[in-house]
């Protein structure tokens, strides 16, 4: 059950013009490091057996890092298979900076934090709200508006979007 819906979420995910990958923790940076385009900065990563560690990921940038950085590496909390999305919760290492200004947004999320649907999103974000931790988007797909008529990408937000979900935990 849980591979098909890991299967339905990399399909949506490709469904809004966002890039997958999938990839086991012990090749966890060479699938990254094979992603980023330099400089890359990331917060940190909450899912099992992984780190930046030998990849071309910095961690704490400066403002001019930030304004310099092409690729910003964040954790995805929860990934929704009906739609592709992330959520992104806010824990004060600069995940919306990092989310919204290089123009690559890197989500790392682990495979057993896929569900199914919104509801089940709700639900297993339950805990982390009641705990105060109840600031958080659900991403999907790289930045686009047509507020000034054709659709742009990149405008608000990143230009792309890559998830990488990591299957073993």
């Amino acid at each position: 059950m849980a591979a098909s819906r890991v299967d339905a979420f990399a399909d949506a995910v490709r469904g809004v013009d966002a890039a997958v990958s999938r990839t086991a923790a012990s090749a966890f940076a060479e699938t990254l490091s094979g992603i980023v385009r330099e400089p890359a900065y990331g917060t940190p990563l909450p899912v099992a057996d992984v780190s930046y560690e030998e990849t071309p990921v910095d961690r704490d940038p400066t403002g001019a890092d930030l304004a310099a950085a092409k690729t910003g590496v964040t954790a995805g909390t929860v990934g929704i298979a009906d739609y592709g999305s992330v959520v992104l919760q806010e824990t004060g290492a600069g995940e919306e900076l990092l989310g919204l200004y290089p123009d690559l947004h890197v989500v790392v999320v682990g495979a057993s934090d896929v569900v199914a649907d919104m509801p089940a999103a709700v639900e297993s974000l339950a805990d982390r709200f009641a705990d105060g931790l109840d600031d958080a988007i659900v991403a999907t797909g790289p930045s686009a508006t047509a507020d000034m008529g054709s659709l742009v990408t990149g405008v608000h937000g990143p230009r792309d979007v890559h998830v990488v979900v990591v299957e073993d935990r």
